[in-house]
């Protein structure tokens, strides 16, 4: 590699603004069941495959506004739709067809953190 290009290795983390730190850890790690990894003062961080999530509060006014869209890749959507609805997880419908891939057809199913963002599982399923 030259010294005038930049090694990208992917993304490795995503942050999503949240108010209610304890709240969000809880539904984060209770509900959803994603691996938990530490925490500082005013942030959480999660083991979520090979993206690692930080739930931040915000540290300026500019910083507070809602996140992406964050698609989950589960391996049987149906199954995870039905687990976290008897949470109480809050979805948008019931898990849809999505696109007719070439190995594949995507399927998703929108869903809300109590806060209010908006989540999304994915599946492909073969």
């Amino acid at each position: 590699m030259s010294a005038d290009t930049i090694d990208w290795q992917g993304v490795r983390q995503i942050a999503i603004v949240v108010h209610d730190l304890e709240s969000q850890v809880a539904f984060y790690r209770d509900t959803l069941g994603l691996p938990f990894l530490f925490q500082i003062p005013n942030s959480a961080f999660f083991d979520a495959g090979n993206m690692r999530l930080m739930l931040s509060r915000p540290e300026k006014p500019e910083f507070d506004h809602p996140p992406s869209i964050l698609y989950h890749k589960v391996g049987d959507i149906h199954a995870a739709n039905r687990i976290l609805a008897s949470r109480g997880v809050r979805f948008e419908g019931e898990p849809h067809f999505l696109a007719k891939m070439p190995d594949h057809d995507l399927w998703m199913a929108f869903f809300y953190d109590p806060e209010g963002n908006l989540m999304a599982l994915m599946s492909e399923v073969r």
